[in-house]
């Protein structure tokens, strides 16, 4: 993606990342004011949930994009799209895991991606409710500031198998019935197998405490933000044909600890 200007666009990684630190922290504080609160629950044409939490959350996120960065693009689950063909995009989902909000389980988060040229340079898990956070940068590392405040640099696990892996998906309910058949064969292989999380299973992953994510049903926004998360931790995230994944993905996503479990997997999902 590219702009018709021929104008140098970049802005200093660090100022970047940091403003996109603090614009997720924001997000994350003002979600949590409706967290465990009276909600009306809208449903989306997908039928998927949403609320006023999600609405005006990303709309806060929208302002501050416009007054600091206005010449960006903007992606969101809740407000549509502008200026895509921007050199930064930034793409948000401003409660990832609205079905655990809305029932009062506090495994949601924020998603932020930041494009450069269409490619993830810094991503965000904000877990407002646990009080967690993970940063990866593009050709960096992973971050994983912990309740406590202590920061430490992630490490995927050295997991190279399928039957001692430790596996999370969302949900069976999120797969075809041809897919659901793959993923059921995959669970019964592994060591464990444990269902929900939504974005938190990454970040489980990144940090080595999980092996291996397989979820379909995907968009832009709740997975172009954990591309640098995983890979910062030295681990593999892509399509099911082993392909990277960019806007135009077909929403089923991989994430393994290691290529030699990645491989294993792409092989079960072909």
């Amino acid at each position: 993606m590219t702009t018709d200007s021929s104008a140098d666009t970049r802005v200093d990684q660090e100022a970047l990342r940091e403003f996109a630190v603090k614009l997720a922290g924001q997000a994350g504080r003002q979600a949590l004011q409706w967290f465990r609160k009276p909600l009306t629950i809208d449903l989306k044409g997908d039928e998927s949930p949403v609320t006023i939490a999600d609405r005006e959350v990303e709309a806060e996120l929208r302002k501050a994009l416009a007054s600091r960065f206005p010449e960006h693009g903007v992606l969101g689950e809740e407000h549509g799209d502008e200026r895509l063909n921007a050199d930064y995009v930034w793409v948000v989902d401003p409660i990832d895991g609205t079905r655990s909000f809305i029932t009062g389980w506090p495994v949601w988060g924020t998603l932020l991606a930041v494009l450069y040229k269409g490619v993830p340079s810094v991503g965000i898990i904000e877990m407002p409710a646990l009080n967690e956070r993970w940063v990866g940068e593009l050709n960096g590392s992973t971050r994983f500031t912990s309740q406590q405040g202590e920061v430490e640099i992630c490490h995927v696990s050295a997991c190279r198998a399928l039957e001692t892996a430790r596996f999370y998906t969302t949900s069976l309910l999120y797969f075809s019935d041809q897919d659901r058949k793959r993923i059921e064969q995959i669970a019964d292989e592994v060591d464990i197998m444990r269902f929900g999380g939504d974005c938190y299973g990454y970040g489980l992953l990144a940090c080595g405490h999980i092996d291996l994510v397989i979820e379909s049903l995907l968009q832009p926004f709740d997975y172009l933000a954990l591309i640098p998360i995983i890979e910062g931790a030295g681990g593999v995230i892509t399509d099911w044909q082993g392909n990277p994944l960019t806007m135009n993905s077909d929403g089923r996503v991989v994430a393994a600890a290691t290529p030699e479990l990645h491989r294993q997997v792409l092989k079960k999902l072909a």
